[in-house]
């Protein structure tokens, strides 16, 4: 059995199994999610809430924003608190406080330390005894809780509708007056709120730790750090430092890459354009002018977090809430950098065969008016469910989720979904004259159909929940669609195209590309597909999920210490003739992603990645820093490279401006470099320190990040934006005046090879 065939087994394998845990324990995680009672009711028998109002309640959140206004169990935007954690404490606050008037004839704040404690010893037994009864469903609760049930409604009943006393509490949380308009829809919100809060405080039957694992940190209620946090987080220490040391290893002992010749001309000078690859121009521009519209609804966001509604003194938020620009921008990244790989695979399929099979220019162009269709579309239809428009059934199908990175209505996901698989039909015809003799790529192009499938079929992750799926299921099936299709397989794909790329080139043999491509990918598979559990520890989940999520999650982190190589063997082939000087700036973005991938998603995703960090800093500016880093640093450099590529490849007599493209890389990775460190890390460091000390909800709340040193850190992030802006306008000008500037007609050094007609 040769090498190729023992990588092809056991990609195969690690495949199998990986998913064969996930699978169970995502059927564990059915099975052990917070119960979702019939109703809850008081000690005389009154109910409080039903199943359909908590349920319902759900759909209000998710209908205002979700994930992007502030958080529930760690998860969403950080400018308004973690409502769980928020709620969490004001109850405790709250009924501590009843309880020492009752007791004492005082306030709690007044008594002293035993008083506290005993109080405190009483409390916590109440609030962490688990009262649900699988008998009939339902959960019962104290007269004293229900009190601080009322309490809290009423509070924020005020914050989410119209009371003038909350204005300047609701400009620090970016949160619009009137988000909510109905009292009954207001009622349900809190009733969700109080079922979600419940589950992190509520202990697990037979175990001493909360549905979420005793996240998020409070003393008052008990909530502290267990055992099982602090080992896993050391075995994911121990793990990550033994597999850097067998990567070295393995790196060391197989030596150099086989050196291959550099050809005398550019080989893509030989290359016909089919009318199919230059109908992929179109893609470009529309991707360049995402990259601007996405960094503007970033702007804006990042600028409420300081004028909390208003925009430099524009009430801006009247019209555009945060909510609405926050998932706009975080929306318009996963579009614009997927639109960016798939015109790469759309230009990159033809150029195989250089023929186009029949229909393909129809199919292109169909392509992308569908998905020109689901951007505005979606857009439109979350600005309506933010603005509160549509109902709540109405919202769940073409308005606003409310989950972080596929908020956008359940029609537009099916739609979406029908695009990828157009988009793969699109990707496989071409390639499908390779399968009909045993052509030297062969193993190659399986891999390229196998990443394209993959991105297909896995986006479908996010038909697995319902409108009103219970909230711990729902987050085991979003990270399907985040991290194993947003972060898993577009980086196989990536990783192919590259590989793909520089085999054209004549930089690389074949069969070394084959080979690196199959054992990368075995490698960032092994761990990256378990390792989607790191992203659930809090969630609802059982603590085996942990204990992999940890373990895997560290797997993730090991490739990336031999990326300073990948990215000197990439400086190395942009060196390796005079005429790859042409290919300088897309070459020069992969060296970017390099940097970034050890930077963004190795040092600042690994800090937050073991359990007991996370445990802290879960939902602080932690998360953002790894977040724009990771997502922009090493996604969005690649997309930009792979657009640059294919631009390079059709217009291949046209002088670049290089002064503007050296502008705009050094803008890009110098404004990006500066926004972590002069904002985000700074930030997330001060509320980490804070959350260790006080708890999450101290960590979150506007007493803490409206400070002035805070809102001066939160300012300095302008000048890191600034400058990645300046950055984003010169790529956009860029290609615009590349495709649409009057000597850039289209125009080829082999006009003959660049007219073949549809077959």
């Amino acid at each position: 059995m040769n090498k190729e065939r023992r990588l092809w087994l056991l990609f195969s394998l690690v495949l199998a199994s990986s998913f064969a845990v996930l699978g169970y324990f995502g059927f564990k995680i059915y099975q052990e999610a917070p119960p979702m009672p019939d109703k809850i009711v008081a000690t005389n028998g009154t109910v409080i809430f039903t199943a359909e109002e908590i349920k319902d309640g759900q759909n209000v959140w998710q209908s205002i924003g979700g994930q992007e206004v502030g958080s529930v169990w760690g998860h969403g935007a950080y400018t308004a608190p973690d409502w769980t954690a928020d709620w969490l404490h004001r109850e405790a606050v709250f009924m501590l406080d009843q309880s020492a008037r009752a007791t004492y004839k005082t306030g709690f704040e007044n008594l002293n330390d035993e008083q506290k404690a005993s109080l405190q010893i009483r409390f916590k037994k109440e609030i962490r005894k688990n009262t649900y009864s699988t008998n009939d469903k339902t959960i019962t609760i104290s007269n004293e809780r229900v009190a601080a049930i009322a309490e809290l409604s009423n509070y924020y009943s005020k914050l989410f509708m119209n009371d003038p006393q909350f204005s300047e509490l609701r400009g620090h949380y970016a949160i619009p007056q009137n988000s909510i308009k109905d009292p009954e829809r207001m009622r349900k919100l809190n009733a969700f709120f109080f079922w979600a809060t419940w589950a992190t405080v509520t202990e697990r039957p037979g175990s001493a730790v909360s549905y979420t694992h005793n996240w998020p940190a409070d003393d008052l209620v008990g909530n502290v750090a267990t055992k099982e946090l602090l080992a896993w987080s050391g075995v994911s220490i121990i793990l990550l430092l033994f597999f850097i040391g067998v990567m070295v290893f393995y790196h060391v002992r197989s030596g150099e890459d086989e050196h291959t010749e550099a050809p005398a001309k550019d080989p893509l000078l030989k290359q016909g354009i089919t009318p199919s690859m230059l109908a992929v121009k179109k893609y470009l521009w529309v991707v360049a002018l995402l990259i601007v519209l996405q960094v503007v609804m970033g702007v804006i966001t990042a600028h409420y977090g300081v004028e909390g509604d208003g925009f430099y003194g524009l009430k801006l938020g009247n019209i555009i809430p945060y909510a609405v620009t926050r998932t706009w921008h975080t929306q318009l990244a996963i579009f614009w950098i997927a639109t960016a790989w798939l015109a790469t695979g759309l230009y990159i399929a033809p150029a195989v065969t250089g023929k186009d099979p029949k229909f393909q220019v129809l199919g292109v162009n169909f392509l992308f008016f569908a998905l020109l269709i689901i951007v505005v579309g979606s857009m439109i239809g979350q600005w309506m469910g933010v603005m509160q428009k549509l109902n709540l059934i109405d919202n769940f199908w073409f308005g606003h989720q409310g989950y972080e990175y596929v908020d956008l209505g359940r029609f537009w996901q099916i739609f979406l979904l029908t695009g990828l698989f157009i988009w793969l039909a699109l990707m496989v015809r071409p390639l499908l004259p390779i399968f009909k003799k045993k052509a030297e790529e062969k193993n190659l192009i399986i891999m390229f159909l196998v990443s394209c499938a993959a991105i297909a079929m896995f986006y479908g992750a996010g038909l697995m929940w319902g409108r009103q799926t219970n909230l711990a299921i729902a987050e085991y099936w979003r990270w399907w669609v985040v991290h194993l299709w947003v972060e898993g397989f577009f980086e196989v794909f990536a990783t192919v195209v590259i590989a793909f790329l520089f085999v054209r080139l004549g930089l690389l043999k074949t069969k070394t590309a084959t080979l690196n491509v199959l054992l990368s990918t075995i490698v960032f598979m092994s761990g990256g597909i378990i390792g989607t559990f790191h992203h659930l520890y809090f969630t609802g989940t059982p603590t085996a999920v942990m204990a992999l999520g940890a373990s895997f999650s560290a797997l993730e982190v090991v490739p990336l210490v031999l990326i300073g190589y990948e990215a000197f063997h990439n400086y190395q082939l942009s060196k390796s003739s005079t005429w790859m000087i042409d290919y300088k700036w897309p070459i020069y973005f992969m060296i970017a992603v390099a940097f970034w991938n050890f930077l963004g998603a190795g040092i600042f995703g690994f800090i937050i990645n073991p359990p007991i960090a996370l445990y802290y800093v879960q939902g602080l500016n932690t998360t953002p820093l790894h977040g724009h880093t990771a997502l922009f640093g090493v996604y969005g450099m690649l997309g930009i490279g792979l657009l640059l590529f294919v631009l390079r490849s059709i217009y291949r007599n046209q002088a670049w401006n290089e002064k503007l493209l050296s502008f705009t890389f050094w803008s890009l990775n110098i404004g990006l470099l500066l926004m972590a460190v002069l904002s985000l890390l700074p930030v997330g460091v001060w509320q980490a320190i804070a959350s260790i000390e006080h708890g999450m909800w101290y960590a979150r709340s506007a007493e803490f990040m409206q400070q002035p040193e805070m809102v001066t850190l939160k300012w300095l992030r302008a000048i890191g934006d600034t400058i990645f802006g300046l950055g984003c306008l010169t790529l956009c000008w860029f290609v615009l005046k590349l495709i649409f500037g009057k000597k850039q007609t289209g125009e080829t050094v082999d006009k003959p090879v660049a007219a073949l007609v549809e077959e």
